[in-house]
């Protein structure tokens, strides 16, 4: 009996034995799974970098604590050691509660580290790291060939820019792979638009043009038709990374967003969902904006699309529309605007139409005291949408008929950049609405495609701390303005003006230097840069409503000489037009039917026109065109502030410029 209890004894001891040892394999099991989730949580805390660093250091050492104790309970279990309660008696639960508490810490370890993953790579794909470019070869409708490698003896128009990746980087792809170089001769352009000149007089017989070019070329007069009258032979596209076509890209990743700093909103006409594409070719709409986070004073300055200024990327630094400096690229519009107001922009950021549209909708719409009443076709351009007069809620599809209307405005694009302005300012106030890490998820989310930016990720996030201010700040006091933001117009002439590139006459926005002097000071001042004696426009108090100041709603005496934009004899022996290179005569004098001292003969405005009524401060109202927004040079319709007024009936192909600051403008049709 006692043989057949010792063995009994002996088999119970072997079952728990192997009881035990299965339970420490599945304890290893799961103690390896917690390690593995509690390391995945703890690598993404550390990349939340700037969020509350010293809860992240705390819930850090937390994790760290709880693994190391674990790691003894799990070591004492594989070698069998037992306290001394255990050797009294042998409790199977605390396995099972061991166990148990492993598999609970792996789910919120694993689930935590899953969201705060998803967050960060929400917010890590507004910076497209790689860009789709596109470019084309295009022969004008009536050349016999069907691809590229049917060009023989031709001249091929190219980009000199080495650095750019649609007129020069692919198109030297597409010349070594056909093979172009050997019945063909390459000619190199500083610019798009010579090219397309020269393509039209027939000087060359192909170019290399960005594939969107229609959209981006339509819009000048005398090529609204440019889409009917080429065709492509050959596209071909290329994925590249932004930081090595683009020097500001690379340059972005050293300063803080928690000290002053600049960046350029740049609105994309495009209706694509995803904005991966080099959509900045199709951009017009320009703001730029400083912060300064220790004062949280913002000033805002909208470009006109118009703005006649030297372009950086072009090697003889002509003057032309700053809007045709977008078709070179993000680093050429940057530097373009740097060069000009003698101002660094730190940061850039894209958004198209559907980004607009979406994240409008996301904050669940915008109050906005519209001007007029306004039409405008749907981002999509499938339908029209229109909006009335007054305090209205606007979604987002209504939001971008106020952002993107301009011809229907009566002072035209400088109505439009100040719309604009009132349509951030409402997001603004939506946005310090948010009060949760889920909610400005799911707005960054639904988003995150249609926007681009060379903000890093580190950056980005560092905008909590920014965010963290202003909320405190709102706790704090009663004020409804705790972001105080300076609106700023740059005043200027309308002007017709000679593009040597073009070889017509196209309408520009000449800017007043006096009100240039005044938009730089005020940047500079917000930014730290420079001091001024009365700080008034940019200091705020709790107990004190913020006395804004606009710059730019003033008047200025100016500094418009018309003489300096007129062609010379030189010029003028080669103005011609796209399809003909005959010379027209020339006959100076008053052009405006409505004078007294009105010349039915004149092809050229002198400016001696006479006029009863002198004191017309705003433009007439134009045409609605405002299915184009990257438009504008076929009348001068988009005058700017108040000086931005001047009387032109000027042939577009005549080699003249002529302004009347006292009038309004008819249009150049």
């Amino acid at each position: 009996m006692a043989k057949e209890i010792e063995v009994l004894d002996e088999e119970e001891t072997k079952k728990s034995k192997k009881k035990k040892k299965v339970s420490v394999k599945i304890a290893l099991v799961f103690f390896l799974i917690s390690l593995i989730t509690s390391g995945f949580l703890i690598y993404n805390i550390f990349k939340l970098s700037g969020i509350e660093d010293i809860i992240r250091y705390i819930i850090i050492g937390v994790l760290g604590i709880i693994d190391l104790v674990c790691l003894i309970k799990m070591i004492k279990k594989w070698k069998g050691k037992k306290s001394k309660k255990e050797k009294k008696k042998q409790k199977e639960s605390k396995s099972i509660g061991f166990i148990t508490f492993l598999i609970i810490y792996s789910l919120l370890t694993g689930a935590l580290g899953g969201v705060i993953q998803y967050f960060y790579g929400t917010v890590d794909s507004i910076n497209k790291k790689y860009v789709t470019y596109s470019s084309s070869l295009v022969v004008l409708k009536d050349n016999e060939a069907k691809k590229a490698k049917d060009l023989k003896n031709y001249k091929i128009g190219i980009l000199k820019d080495k650095k750019s990746p649609e007129g020069y980087i692919i198109p030297q792809e597409i010349i070594k792979e056909d093979k172009l170089k050997d019945n063909n001769k390459i000619v190199k352009y500083e610019s798009y638009t010579e090219m397309i000149t020269d393509l039209y007089a027939k000087e060359v017989d192909a170019i290399f043009l960005t594939t969107d070019y229609p959209t981006i070329y339509s819009s000048i007069a005398g090529y609204e038709e440019i889409a009917n009258e080429t065709k492509i032979i050959e596209t071909k596209e290329k994925k590249m990374k932004k930081s090595d076509t683009s020097t500001e890209e690379t340059a972005s990743s050293g300063k803080s967003v928690t000290e002053p700093f600049t960046i350029l909103l740049m609105g994309i006409d495009s209706t694509d969902e995803i904005l991966t594409k080099n959509a900045i070719a199709n951009g017009d709409s320009l703001i730029l904006i400083t912060f300064n986070p220790k004062t949280l004073n913002v000033t805002m300055l909208s470009i006109p699309r118009d703005t006649y200024v030297p372009i950086a990327c072009w090697a003889s630094k002509d003057e032309n529309k700053i809007t045709h400096a977008a078709a070179y690229g993000t680093d050429c519009m940057m530097n373009t605007i740097e060069n000009y107001f003698d101002i660094n922009i730190d940061y850039y950021a894209k958004i198209n139409f559907k980004g607009l549209v979406k994240l409008v909708d996301a904050l669940g719409g915008i109050d906005v005291d519209v001007p007029q009443d306004l039409c405008t076709d749907d981002s999509s351009r499938g339908q029209q949408v229109c909006i009335k007069e007054g305090r209205q809620h606007l979604n987002g599809e209504e939001a971008l008929v106020l952002s993107r209307n301009r011809k229907q405005l009566v002072n035209g694009d400088f109505g439009r950049g100040q719309n604009q302005q009132l349509v951030i300012q409402a997001m603004v106030e939506k946005i310090k609405e948010l009060r949760s890490v889920n909610q400005f998820t799911s707005v960054l989310n639904t988003v995150s495609n249609s926007l681009d930016t060379n903000l890093t990720t580190k950056q980005i996030l560092s905008f909590y701390s920014v965010a963290k201010d202003i909320v405190k700040t709102g706790l704090s006091t009663e004020h409804s303005n705790i972001v105080n933001i300076q609106q700023l117009y740059l005043e200027g002439q309308g002007a017709m003006i000679y593009d040597k590139r073009m070889k017509m006459t196209l309408y520009d926005y000449v800017p007043n230097t006096y009100s240039r002097n005044d938009i730089v000071k005020a940047m500079k001042e917000n930014l730290g840069q420079t001091t001024h004696k009365t700080v008034k426009s940019f200091s705020f108090s709790i107990n004190k409503p913020y006395e804004k100041k606009v710059i730019g709603s003033g008047s200025y005496k100016s500094t418009y000489n018309a003489s300096k934009y007129k062609s010379s004899e030189d010029d003028d022996t080669k103005s011609t037009t796209k399809k003909t290179e005959t010379k027209k005569s020339v006959i100076y004098g008053c052009t405006d039917p409505t004078a007294s001292n009105y010349n039915s003969s004149a092809t050229d405005d002198d400016g001696s026109c006479k006029r009863k009524n002198t004191t017309t401060q705003t433009p007439d109202k134009t045409p609605d065109d405002s299915n184009n927004t990257t438009g504008g040079d076929k009348e001068p319709s988009d005058n700017s502030g108040n000086q931005g007024n001047n009387d032109t009936t000027n042939d577009g192909n005549k080699d003249n410029t002529t302004t009347d600051t006292n009038t309004t403008p008819s249009g150049n049709e």
